[in-house]
């Protein structure tokens, strides 16, 4: 059977740590900054952790 092909899409909004898990890249980010409040920069501050079936279907993409 062949190899896995990357998911090149998820490849570049992904990112997997040392431990295994998935990182990913916060909502809201993308523009219009100076509409937006401290507070609401600070919740969007940062990358988050993936989890549950979501984490699996990641995996299932960058294939790991």
């Amino acid at each position: 059977m062949p190899k896995m092909k990357t998911h090149k899409g998820a490849a570049k909004r992904l990112k997997v740590t040392g431990s295994g898990k998935v990182m990913h890249r916060k909502a809201w980010r993308g523009h219009n900054r100076h509409k937006k409040s401290s507070a609401r920069w600070r919740r969007v501050n940062g990358d988050q952790v993936l989890t549950g079936g979501t984490e699996k279907q990641a995996k299932r993409l960058l294939g790991i």
